[in-house]
């Protein structure tokens, strides 16, 4: 990909980084190990991010 990007697909992308992260510790504790991991968590190589 080329290393100058457009402010718009710049901003879509650390957007999609943000929101790829683990949740924090204190939310697995809060509802007793029923949300261990985020149901949208994405894996770089098993999926593509679309329109971005």
């Amino acid at each position: 990909m080329a290393r100058a990007k457009h402010v718009a697909r710049k901003l879509r992308l650390a957007a999609a980084t943000k929101s790829n992260e683990p949740i924090p510790v204190w939310i697995t504790i809060k509802t007793r190990l029923r949300v261990r991991r985020p149901f949208r968590i994405r894996h770089w190589r098993r999926s593509k991010l679309k329109n971005i």
